[in-house]
């Protein structure tokens, strides 16, 4: 599988299940999409505070319904997370007869043309990082994002920066020189460190950083 950023906005995302996976999809799937839930029971995660609002139709749907729910909602991606083994390969037979694509959350290894694995993620808007063990360990999955989230802070802080400067620098730097000048920023120690302390300051460091005439030295302390 090759790893996708996929833009579900203006989409709707089917949910089959109400479970405690069928809430976590659908939660995911919210920050961007119209979610409907189809389930004959919803887990108490639906009613959480901070969960986001989803189209929630109590039902129990049969493996020959299924299609009619694909005609009914137009999903662009589907998630089948019953606890029924036989349902959800019916929902991923029917999605992949209608080229939609399908998060079958029981199945593992090998997978269908159309089947999709929704990774594990760590984020720092609009930096987003994705781990995916192929479903083959949640387990993992969450610890290393775990590990990442550590190494990633101020991340994003860092993109809205640099993205700035390639903005400032256009009209005055060629674009080799420009992109050897973002470089340095990033990966000199004094600008993450700046980050800390907000935006302003972090920008003045790059400033300083940039005008150095040896690019070796960032400026950072040494010992």
């Amino acid at each position: 599988m090759i790893p996708l950023y996929h833009d579900f906005s203006d989409a709707t995302v089917l949910v089959f299940g109400g479970g405690s996976v069928g809430a976590r999809k659908a939660k995911r799937f919210a920050a961007e999409a119209e979610v409907v839930v189809v389930s004959p029971t919803f887990d108490d995660r639906f009613d959480a505070d901070d969960f986001p609002a989803v189209d929630r139709i109590q039902a129990a749907p049969s493996i020959e319904d299924v299609p009619e729910w694909f005609d009914r909602v137009e999903p662009a991606l589907v998630v089948a997370a019953t606890d029924d083994g036989d349902l959800n390969a019916a929902v991923a037979d029917v999605a992949a007869e209608r080229d939609v694509l399908v998060n079958q959350t029981d199945h593992a290894g090998d997978r269908a043309v159309g089947s999709v694995v929704v990774p594990a993620t760590v984020e720092d808007d609009p930096v987003s990082v994705a781990i995916s063990t192929g479903g083959q360990s949640p387990a993992l999955s969450r610890y290393l994002r775990q590990q990442i989230e550590a190494e990633i802070e101020n991340a994003g802080a860092m993109a809205e920066l640099t993205g700035q400067l390639r903005e400032d620098l256009k009209a005055s730097q060629p674009p080799a020189e420009r992109r050897e000048a973002i470089r340095e920023v990033v990966r000199s120690p004094s600008v993450w460190k700046a980050l800390h302390s907000g935006i302003a300051k972090a920008e003045h460091e790059a400033t300083r950083v940039m005008a150095q005439d040896d690019h070796g030295d960032d400026g950072s302390d040494a010992e």
